[in-house]
Formats: structure tokens, C-alpha cells, sequence
């Protein structure tokens, strides 16, 4: 299983978050929803568990992940290259969906998960896609796959299916972009050291 995240460093992560946050406050929820996906993939029942990250592993980085540094370029040249990391069946998710559990992604690796699929796919609300899981990773279902469009997932998608793959689909999150998203992932995961984070930030001001 793959993370693909940035350093949760102030001006450099969760920019449209501010206003209303500032920059630092903006750099710890990204923090608290990177640390949410990471113990997901720790829960999750998978061999082998890499954060592809861009900047440095800090006080938030738990053990038992390996970490391997971004490719440089845009989003889809990333997302390729982290995926040519793998050798076989692979899922990647990002840090934006700090909602994410393993119960969500069970069906992606269950012991049948493989058999009569070639990919699965976790649409985002906002059109783009939270999760991608390839059996056989190949860089070049990602390359040229505009990611900054309103229809990035279905493009994605159809990317996948014009291959020939056979695609399955894990339910629909909500993307941590701005403050609106914030506020709609805590309600539905009060649960999440996000939604403790975003709490504490609205209760007590400035972090």
C-alpha cells in the first residue's frame, strides 16, 4: 500500500484551507489527516506500506512504514512514479481523506480482491479519486492523465477502462480542501485525530 503526501509544513500543504486558517494552522490539520491515513495503512492487511513523500518524516511519522521519496514533476508523473516503486498488486490513497479506515478499504484487499480485477478506483466527491489500486503497476495508466479537472476521475477512469482493465469501485469520500470539506469530514469521523485537531483549532483559536 502507497501514501503519496507532503510535509506538513506551514504555507507548503492544505493552502486553500487559509483563509480561514492561517498557514500554521492549515500545516496541522494536514498533519492530523496524514497521521490518520497512516494508521489506516497500518491497520490495513498488507505486506509492504511506503509514504511517497515529498520533504521530510517528522515527530508524526509512526514506525513500521517505509518512506520513498516523491519523483519531481506534476501530479500524474508522481503518481506514476510511486507506483513504479511496486512489483506487484498496489493501492495508493493520498492524505486528503484523513476519514479513511480499513473497513473502507477491505474490499481492495480482500483475499478475492485480485481475482477478475485489474483495478480499483475511489471516486471523490469533488470529481477527482481518492484511491487507485492496480494489479499490475503500470506507470503508464497515470502519465498524461490531467489531474487538476473537474472531471480528473472520470478521466482517470476511463484511462483505465480503455486499457482494457476491468475496474472496480470503492465508495465515494470527501476531499480535505477547504474549510467547507473540513467541517463536513469531521462530522462524519468524529473519531479521527483530523476532526480532534479541527475541534481544538475552532475551540481555542490560533495553534
Amino acid at each position: 500500500m502507497l501514501i503519496l503526501a507532503k510535509e506538513p509544513m506551514p504555507g507548503r500543504v492544505k493552502t486553500r484551507l487559509t483563509p480561514p486558517f492561517t498557514p500554521r494552522q492549515a500545516a496541522w490539520l494536514a498533519e492530523a489527516m496524514l497521521s490518520d491515513s497512516l494508521h489506516a495503512m497500518l491497520a490495513a492487511p498488507v505486506e509492504r506500506r511506503v509514504l511517497v513523500l515529498e520533504g521530510t518524516a517528522g515527530a508524526w511519522f509512526p514506525p513500521g512504514i517505509e518512506v520513498a521519496p516523491q519523483a519531481p514533476g506534476t501530479l500524474d508523473e508522481r503518481l506514476a512514479a510511486a507506483f513504479g516503486l511496486c512489483t506487484g498488486p498496489a493501492v495508493l490513497i493520498g492524505m486528503d481523506t484523513p476519514q479513511v479506515t480499513p473497513a473502507v478499504l477491505a474490499p481492495a484487499f480482500a483475499q478475492d480482491a485480485w481475482q477478475g480485477c485489474d483495478a480499483w478506483f475511489g471516486p471523490a466527491a469533488d470529481g477527482g479519486f481518492w484511491a487507485l489500486g492496480l494489479a499490475h503497476p503500470d506507470p503508464a495508466l497515470l502519465r498524461g492523465v490531467r489531474m487538476d479537472a473537474p472531471d480528473t476521475g472520470a478521466r482517470q477512469r476511463r484511462r483505465l477502462t480503455e486499457a482494457g482493465l476491468t475496474v472496480r469501485d470503492l465508495p465515494v469520500l470527501r476531499d480535505v480542501d477547504t474549510a467547507a470539506d473540513a467541517r463536513a469530514v469531521a462530522a462524519t469521523a468524529p473519531q479521527t485525530r483530523f476532526a480532534a485537531a479541527l475541534t481544538l483549532l475552532t475551540q481555542s483559536g490560533p495553534h
